[in-house]
């Protein structure tokens, strides 16, 4: 799994861009605070390489706790800027810091 990060000179955004390599899987979505945890919001596209991306534009300067949902199993993002415990969901979650 990776996250890349493109800060834009002309605008306070940030495109962030989710890499979940799962070959075996048929979906993975990104849920977190910056769609209100909807697991149908963003829905990555499957590559030929089994890779599934997508890229969110995001404001920058800000903290957002996320995680990926493969197969309806939520699972973090290994290469997080951290991780932040949940006390709704009794797990860590990944965070992302831009």
């Amino acid at each position: 799994m990776a996250i890349t990060k493109q800060y834009l000179k002309s605008k306070p955004v940030c495109k962030v861009t989710f890499s979940v390599p799962a070959k075996e899987a048929n979906t993975v979505s990104v849920a977190g605070e910056f769609n209100e945890w909807n697991t149908e919001a963003t829905v990555l596209k499957k590559l030929k390489n089994g890779t599934f991306k997508g890229t969110l534009n995001l404001p920058k300067d800000n903290k957002f706790e996320f995680k990926y949902v493969v197969d309806g199993q939520w699972t973090n993002e290994s290469d997080a800027d951290g991780y932040q415990w949940s006390e709704f969901a009794s797990t860590e979650n990944s965070v992302l810091v831009l």
